[in-house]
């Protein structure tokens, strides 16, 4: 995403006419798996239950995806983005909601759209118990008290819960994946979604 981010800036910038953001995610050795399943990071099932009262760490999997992205409208149109650090975090597996929350207002305000015009989100959404509310209310915060009861409905989803973590590939598989649903008018149900998290339902 940082990728598509930057080449999309620099199109628009006139410094090329087109950039191509690739991302790749092998899992050629175990070494990476033995880690993140030492520090209990992984599902013990091999699902991504993202926003399920059942989620208990995220599958790694593998993926290789691109976007050529242009100057002007052509194909799906990036509106704005944005890229930002997560800064100081409880640990690792928690991230910054505060960051979060910043990260989307500005990518709101650099695509110059107010959150009523805003219909989904593909979410980070790796299914774990910590991860997953503390974006949610990162959503909430920045689509609910900016717009308060005018905004009808906002779709959630993640394609972790379809695919596993691509890891470096992730941003790439929810970008594709909201490509071809913007593309079809489409919304694709949440996959593992059987009971909502009930620290996202308090949110």
């Amino acid at each position: 995403l940082a990728a598509v981010h930057h080449g999309k800036r620099a199109a628009s910038g006139g410094e090329c006419d087109f950039a191509v953001a690739c991302a790749v995610s092998l899992k050629l050795v175990p070494h990476g798996t033995l880690g993140a399943a030492s520090a209990g990071m992984l599902s013990i099932d091999g699902r991504c239950k993202t926003l399920d009262a059942r989620a208990n760490g995220y599958a790694r999997s593998e993926g290789v995806g691109a976007l050529v992205v242009r100057r002007g409208d052509e194909g799906t149109l990036v509106c704005g983005s944005a890229v930002r650090q997560d800064g100081r975090s409880a640990s690792l597996t928690a991230p910054n909601g505060s960051a979060q929350r910043t990260l989307l207002l500005c990518a709101l305000g650099h695509g110059a759209l107010g959150v009523s015009e805003i219909g989904g989100i593909e979410a980070h959404g790796t299914g774990t118990a910590l991860g997953d509310p503390i974006e949610a209310g990162a959503v909430a915060a920045v689509f609910l008290a900016h717009c308060g009861s005018a905004h009808d409905s906002l779709h959630i989803g993640s394609w972790k819960a379809s695919t596993g973590r691509t890891e470096p590939g992730a941003g790439m598989a929810g970008a594709l994946k909201l490509q071809m649903q913007l593309m079809d008018a489409s919304l694709s149900p949440n996959a593992q979604l059987h009971a909502l998290n009930p620290h996202v339902r308090g949110v």
